[in-house]
Protein backbone atom coordinates (compact mmCIF):
# COMPACT_ATOMS: atom_id res chain seq x y z
CA UNK A 1 0.00 0.00 0.00
CA UNK A 2 1.18 3.47 -1.17
CA UNK A 3 1.34 6.16 1.77
CA UNK A 4 -0.96 8.19 -0.30
CA UNK A 5 -3.62 5.02 -0.60
CA UNK A 6 -3.19 4.77 2.95
CA UNK A 7 -3.62 7.95 4.20
CA UNK A 8 -6.76 8.41 1.72
CA UNK A 9 -8.12 5.92 4.23
CA UNK A 10 -7.39 7.59 7.51
CA UNK A 11 -8.53 10.83 5.65
CA UNK A 12 -12.54 9.25 4.82
CA UNK A 13 -11.90 7.87 8.43
CA UNK A 14 -11.83 11.26 10.01
CA UNK A 15 -14.86 12.78 7.72
CA UNK A 16 -17.07 9.53 8.62
CA UNK A 17 -16.57 9.93 12.31
CA UNK A 18 -17.09 13.30 11.82
CA UNK A 19 -19.95 13.18 9.71
CA UNK A 20 -21.97 9.95 9.38
CA UNK A 21 -24.29 9.61 12.24
CA UNK A 22 -23.50 5.96 12.14
CA UNK A 23 -19.69 6.01 12.37
CA UNK A 24 -19.71 8.91 14.83
CA UNK A 25 -21.30 6.28 17.19
CA UNK A 26 -19.85 3.73 17.23
CA UNK A 27 -17.46 2.39 20.04
CA UNK A 28 -14.94 0.05 20.37
CA UNK A 29 -17.60 -2.61 21.95
CA UNK A 30 -20.08 -1.91 19.13
CA UNK A 31 -17.17 -2.51 16.60
CA UNK A 32 -16.36 -5.88 18.77
CA UNK A 33 -18.68 -8.08 17.34
CA UNK A 34 -18.51 -6.90 13.77
CA UNK A 35 -14.71 -7.32 13.77
CA UNK A 36 -14.87 -10.87 14.74
CA UNK A 37 -17.89 -10.95 11.91
CA UNK A 38 -15.38 -9.85 9.33
CA UNK A 39 -12.55 -12.15 10.21
CA UNK A 40 -14.77 -15.65 9.57
CA UNK A 41 -15.71 -13.82 6.67
CA UNK A 42 -12.02 -13.56 5.78
CA UNK A 43 -11.72 -17.09 6.61
CA UNK A 44 -14.51 -18.26 4.83
CA UNK A 45 -12.74 -16.80 1.31
CA UNK A 46 -9.13 -18.33 2.51
CA UNK A 47 -10.82 -22.00 2.70
CA UNK A 48 -12.35 -21.56 -0.52
CA UNK A 49 -9.28 -19.59 -1.92
CA UNK A 50 -11.27 -16.84 -3.21
CA UNK A 51 -8.90 -14.43 -4.20
CA UNK A 52 -11.04 -11.74 -5.19
CA UNK A 53 -13.34 -12.03 -1.66
CA UNK A 54 -9.92 -12.23 0.10
CA UNK A 55 -8.99 -8.89 -0.99
CA UNK A 56 -12.14 -7.64 -0.06
CA UNK A 57 -12.72 -9.11 3.41
CA UNK A 58 -8.48 -7.50 4.04
CA UNK A 59 -9.80 -4.60 3.25
CA UNK A 60 -12.98 -4.46 5.62
CA UNK A 61 -10.47 -5.48 8.13
CA UNK A 62 -8.31 -2.70 7.69
CA UNK A 63 -10.79 -0.49 7.78
CA UNK A 64 -11.64 -1.87 11.41
CA UNK A 65 -7.74 -1.52 12.55
CA UNK A 66 -7.96 2.26 10.99
CA UNK A 67 -11.54 2.46 12.64
CA UNK A 68 -10.40 1.48 16.38
CA UNK A 69 -7.27 3.92 16.05
CA UNK A 70 -9.46 6.65 15.51
CA UNK A 71 -11.61 5.87 18.75
CA UNK A 72 -7.91 5.65 20.36
CA UNK A 73 -7.03 8.46 19.21
CA UNK A 74 -10.23 10.89 20.38
CA UNK A 75 -9.72 9.40 23.81
CA UNK A 76 -6.33 9.93 24.09
CA UNK A 77 -5.16 6.48 23.84
CA UNK A 78 -3.22 6.05 20.76
CA UNK A 79 -3.00 6.57 17.05
CA UNK A 80 -2.43 4.53 13.79
CA UNK A 81 1.15 5.27 13.78
CA UNK A 82 2.02 4.29 16.91
CA UNK A 83 0.09 0.76 16.07
CA UNK A 84 2.19 0.29 12.74
CA UNK A 85 5.22 1.82 14.90
CA UNK A 86 4.62 -0.59 17.30
CA UNK A 87 4.34 -3.82 15.14
CA UNK A 88 7.39 -3.01 13.40
CA UNK A 89 9.42 -2.77 16.56
CA UNK A 90 7.92 -6.00 17.61
CA UNK A 91 9.04 -7.88 14.36
CA UNK A 92 12.58 -6.40 14.43
CA UNK A 93 12.59 -7.52 18.06
CA UNK A 94 11.21 -11.05 17.79
CA UNK A 95 13.42 -11.89 14.83
CA UNK A 96 17.17 -11.61 16.16
CA UNK A 97 18.16 -13.85 13.41
CA UNK A 98 17.82 -11.07 10.84
CA UNK A 99 17.94 -8.09 12.84
CA UNK A 100 20.84 -7.82 15.37
CA UNK A 101 19.69 -8.62 18.88
CA UNK A 102 19.26 -5.77 21.69
CA UNK A 103 21.60 -6.69 24.66
CA UNK A 104 19.80 -9.25 27.30
CA UNK A 105 18.31 -10.86 23.85
CA UNK A 106 21.49 -12.96 22.82
CA UNK A 107 21.59 -16.97 24.13
CA UNK A 108 18.39 -17.66 22.19
CA UNK A 109 18.97 -20.54 19.98
CA UNK A 110 20.59 -20.72 16.58
CA UNK A 111 18.52 -20.34 13.79
CA UNK A 112 17.81 -23.42 11.46
CA UNK A 113 14.52 -24.13 10.77
CA UNK A 114 11.03 -22.91 11.41
CA UNK A 115 10.43 -24.61 14.35
CA UNK A 116 13.82 -22.71 16.02
CA UNK A 117 12.17 -19.45 15.24
CA UNK A 118 9.02 -20.69 16.68
CA UNK A 119 10.89 -21.48 20.15
CA UNK A 120 12.86 -18.17 20.18
CA UNK A 121 9.41 -16.50 19.46
CA UNK A 122 8.05 -17.92 22.43
CA UNK A 123 11.49 -17.79 24.81
CA UNK A 124 11.05 -13.68 23.71
CA UNK A 125 7.32 -13.11 24.83
CA UNK A 126 8.86 -14.73 28.43
CA UNK A 127 11.58 -12.15 28.26
CA UNK A 128 9.42 -9.58 27.64
CA UNK A 129 7.11 -10.71 30.66
CA UNK A 130 4.69 -12.81 29.60
CA UNK A 131 4.33 -15.42 32.56
CA UNK A 132 3.28 -18.34 30.39
CA UNK A 133 3.74 -19.84 27.10
CA UNK A 134 -0.35 -20.25 27.12
CA UNK A 135 -0.60 -16.48 27.81
CA UNK A 136 -0.87 -15.50 24.26
CA UNK A 137 -3.87 -17.67 23.47
CA UNK A 138 -7.08 -15.43 23.42
CA UNK A 139 -9.41 -16.70 25.56
CA UNK A 140 -12.53 -15.55 22.85
CA UNK A 141 -11.04 -18.41 20.08
CA UNK A 142 -13.35 -21.08 18.94
CA UNK A 143 -12.49 -23.82 21.39
CA UNK A 144 -10.86 -26.02 18.31
CA UNK A 145 -8.84 -23.25 17.50
CA UNK A 146 -8.23 -22.68 21.00
CA UNK A 147 -7.02 -26.44 21.69
CA UNK A 148 -4.82 -26.22 18.31
CA UNK A 149 -2.99 -23.18 19.93
CA UNK A 150 -2.62 -24.64 23.13
CA UNK A 151 -0.97 -27.46 21.81
CA UNK A 152 1.33 -25.41 19.18
CA UNK A 153 2.44 -23.15 22.31
CA UNK A 154 3.26 -26.24 24.77
CA UNK A 155 5.04 -27.85 21.64
CA UNK A 156 7.58 -24.62 21.64
CA UNK A 157 8.78 -25.68 25.34
CA UNK A 158 9.23 -29.56 24.73
CA UNK A 159 5.82 -30.55 25.98
CA UNK A 160 5.41 -32.62 22.85
CA UNK A 161 4.63 -36.46 22.28
CA UNK A 162 7.27 -38.32 20.35
CA UNK A 163 5.38 -39.77 17.74
CA UNK A 164 1.72 -39.59 15.60
CA UNK A 165 1.12 -43.47 17.07
CA UNK A 166 1.87 -42.25 20.89
CA UNK A 167 -0.93 -39.70 20.22
CA UNK A 168 -3.19 -42.31 18.52
CA UNK A 169 -2.89 -44.87 21.16
CA UNK A 170 -3.85 -41.09 23.51
CA UNK A 171 -6.82 -41.16 21.23
CA UNK A 172 -7.67 -44.84 21.76
CA UNK A 173 -7.46 -44.20 25.65
CA UNK A 174 -9.59 -41.36 25.89
CA UNK A 175 -12.19 -43.14 23.53
CA UNK A 176 -12.25 -45.94 26.37
CA UNK A 177 -12.75 -43.41 29.22
CA UNK A 178 -15.95 -41.89 27.01
CA UNK A 179 -17.31 -45.51 26.65
CA UNK A 180 -16.79 -45.87 30.37
CA UNK A 181 -18.60 -42.41 31.29
CA UNK A 182 -21.46 -43.39 28.77
CA UNK A 183 -21.71 -46.65 30.40
CA UNK A 184 -21.71 -44.69 34.09
CA UNK A 185 -24.41 -42.29 32.41
CA UNK A 186 -22.59 -39.20 34.20
CA UNK A 187 -23.29 -36.28 32.30
CA UNK A 188 -20.61 -34.32 33.81
CA UNK A 189 -17.93 -37.29 33.13
CA UNK A 190 -19.02 -37.74 29.55
CA UNK A 191 -18.71 -34.15 28.34
CA UNK A 192 -15.79 -34.19 30.58
CA UNK A 193 -14.08 -37.51 28.66
CA UNK A 194 -15.93 -36.01 25.53
CA UNK A 195 -13.98 -32.88 25.38
CA UNK A 196 -10.53 -35.00 26.37
CA UNK A 197 -11.06 -37.09 23.11
CA UNK A 198 -11.81 -33.95 21.09
CA UNK A 199 -8.54 -32.63 22.29
CA UNK A 200 -6.45 -35.84 21.47
CA UNK A 201 -8.13 -36.00 17.70
CA UNK A 202 -6.56 -32.67 17.63
CA UNK A 203 -3.50 -33.54 19.10
CA UNK A 204 -3.79 -36.25 16.77
CA UNK A 205 -4.48 -34.05 13.31
CA UNK A 206 -1.77 -31.62 14.10
CA UNK A 207 0.83 -34.64 13.62
CA UNK A 208 -0.87 -35.71 10.48
CA UNK A 209 -0.21 -31.87 9.39
CA UNK A 210 -3.93 -31.15 8.87
CA UNK A 211 -6.18 -28.34 10.26
CA UNK A 212 -8.69 -29.68 12.37
CA UNK A 213 -10.35 -26.53 12.05
CA UNK A 214 -10.39 -26.53 8.12
CA UNK A 215 -11.17 -29.89 8.87
CA UNK A 216 -14.00 -29.66 10.30
CA UNK A 217 -15.19 -27.13 8.38
CA UNK A 218 -14.77 -29.02 4.96
CA UNK A 219 -17.15 -31.54 6.49
CA UNK A 220 -19.74 -29.07 7.86
CA UNK A 221 -20.04 -27.90 3.92
CA UNK A 222 -19.79 -31.32 2.69
CA UNK A 223 -23.04 -32.18 5.07
CA UNK A 224 -24.52 -28.59 4.08
CA UNK A 225 -24.33 -29.89 0.54
CA UNK A 226 -25.47 -32.94 0.60
CA UNK A 227 -28.80 -32.25 3.20
CA UNK A 228 -29.70 -29.54 0.56
CA UNK A 229 -29.43 -32.23 -2.11
CA UNK A 230 -31.87 -34.60 -0.36
CA UNK A 231 -34.24 -31.67 0.20
CA UNK A 232 -34.28 -30.86 -3.22
CA UNK A 233 -34.83 -35.04 -4.40
CA UNK A 234 -37.27 -35.16 -2.14
CA UNK A 235 -38.99 -32.01 -2.78
CA UNK A 236 -39.44 -33.16 -6.61
CA UNK A 237 -40.77 -36.66 -5.56
CA UNK A 238 -43.49 -33.62 -3.81
CA UNK A 239 -42.58 -34.17 -0.28
CA UNK A 240 -40.59 -32.62 2.76
CA UNK A 241 -37.99 -35.01 4.16
CA UNK A 242 -40.67 -34.89 7.50
CA UNK A 243 -42.56 -37.42 5.84
CA UNK A 244 -39.89 -39.47 4.58
CA UNK A 245 -38.93 -42.37 7.12
CA UNK A 246 -35.24 -42.70 7.85
CA UNK A 247 -34.27 -45.56 5.62
CA UNK A 248 -35.53 -43.75 2.39
CA UNK A 249 -33.81 -40.35 3.71
CA UNK A 250 -30.67 -42.54 3.99
CA UNK A 251 -31.43 -43.75 0.12
CA UNK A 252 -31.45 -40.60 -1.04
CA UNK A 253 -27.89 -39.68 1.04
CA UNK A 254 -26.45 -42.95 -0.28
CA UNK A 255 -27.50 -41.82 -4.18
CA UNK A 256 -26.02 -38.24 -3.44
CA UNK A 257 -22.69 -40.08 -2.02
CA UNK A 258 -22.53 -42.18 -4.70
CA UNK A 259 -23.19 -39.50 -7.44
CA UNK A 260 -20.62 -38.21 -5.77
CA UNK A 261 -18.12 -40.03 -5.53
Amino acid sequence: MSQEAFNGLVTIMDELREKCPWDRKQTIRTLRQMTIEETYELGDAILEEDWSAIKEELGDLLLHIVFYSKIAGEQGQFTINEVISGITEKLIKRHPHIYPPEEGMKGLKEVRSEEDVKQNWEALKLKEGKKSVLSGVPRSLPAVVKGMRLQEKARQVGFEWHTADDVWKKVAEETAELEEAVAQQSSEKMEEEFGDLLFALINYARFLKIDAEAALERTNKKFINRFTKMEESAAGQGRQLSEMTLEEMDAIWDRIKTEES
